[in-house]
C-alpha cells in the first residue's frame, strides 16, 4: 500500500474519531449545571482524546525524524526536492519555543482559581494552561499556513526552477 494511501486514512480516521468525541461532548450532557457553572458530562472523554493525540503524534514525529535521518544518510534532500529540511526543523522548534513564552508571559500574575464544587487550582497550575492555551492557539495557527503553503506547492515550485 503506497504511503500517501495509508497517510490518508490515518488522516481520515483521526478526524472521524475527532468529530465522533466532540459530537458527543457536545450532544451528551453539556448543559449540566453545577451550581454558577455548566459541567459537561464528558469532559474526559475530551481530555483523554488529546492525551492519546498527544503521545500519538509525539511517538510518529519522533519515529518519522529517525526515519528520515537514516534514509537522509550521505544525500542533500533540499536539493532533490527544494524543502529546505534543516531550516523548517530548526524554525519549528524556535516558533515553539518562543510561543511557550509569549505563554508563560501572558500567563505571569495568574491568581489561584476556585471551581464551583470549591476545589482551588494554585495560580501555577493556573499559568502552566495559559500557556498550553496560547502556544496552542499560536502553533495551530502556523500548522494551518503550513498546510496552504505545503498545499499550493510553492517550495517544491521554487526546487525546479
Amino acid at each position: 500500500m503506497k504511503i500517501e494511501k495509508i497517510s490518508s486514512r490515518v488522516l481520515l480516521g483521526c478526524v472521524l474519531l475527532i468529530v465522533v468525541c466532540f459530537g458527543a461532548f457536545l450532544t451528551i450532557g453539556y448543559d449540566n449545571p453545577v451550581g454558577d457553572n455548566n459541567e459537561p458530562l464528558l469532559t474526559d472523554l475530551v481530555m483523554w482524546l488529546m492525551y492519546l493525540l498527544i503521545i500519538a503524534t509525539s511517538a510518529l514525529t519522533v519515529w518519522s525524524a529517525v526515519r528520515g535521518i537514516q534514509n537522509a544518510k550521505g544525500t542533500d534532500p533540499a536539493a532533490t526536492t527544494g524543502v529546505p529540511g534543516g531550516k523548517i526543523t530548526l524554525c519549528t522548534v524556535g516558533f515553539t519555543l518562543v510561543s511557550v513564552i509569549i505563554g508563560w508571559i501572558c500567563g505571569l500574575g495568574e491568581t489561584e482559581f476556585t471551581a464551583g464544587d470549591g476545589t482551588v487550582t494554585s495560580a501555577g497550575w493556573v499559568t502552566v494552561v495559559d500557556i498550553f492555551c496560547v502556544s496552542m492557539g499560536m502553533l495551530f495557527v502556523a500548522a494551518a499556513i503550513a498546510v496552504i503553503v505545503s498545499m499550493t506547492g510553492i517550495l517544491t515550485k521554487n526546487a525546479s526552477k
